[in-house]
């Protein structure tokens, strides 16, 4: 592999998304509920995961087309998938931290 312009951006773009993921893992551990960590997460998830694609498309061009599905399929059902898994919790009665101070399903729903 030679040192190409091309191939110094995939590899910062794929540090990067690395940087994100580790990000995102550590969101998971900090955060104080359910609700926060399905949001680190999934945020930190995506544009990581999005990085790490655009840096593998740039040190392998011939992937490009096959990486741009993988991350279109990932940009839309990541963030949806994760909000479908947040109104189940929340349904399901699932316990909001006490820094929590807004909580938008309730107010539209009329329970707030």
């Amino acid at each position: 592999m030679t040192d190409t312009p091309l191939h110094l951006l995939g590899a910062l773009l794929l540090v990067a998304g690395a940087v994100f993921l580790l990000l995102g893992g550590l969101g998971l551990v900090r955060m104080p509920d359910l609700f926060n960590r399905i949001q680190a997460g999934t945020k930190a998830t995506t544009l990581g995961t999005l990085l790490g694609l655009a840096g593998a498309a740039c040190l392998h061009p011939e992937w490009g087309l096959k990486l741009l599905l993988i991350g279109l399929f990932i940009l839309f059902t990541n963030p949806i998938s994760s909000q479908v898994l947040a109104r189940a919790a929340h349904r399901a009665g699932t316990v909001k931290s006490s820094l929590t101070s807004v909580d938008r399903l309730s107010e539209d729903r009329g329970e707030a």
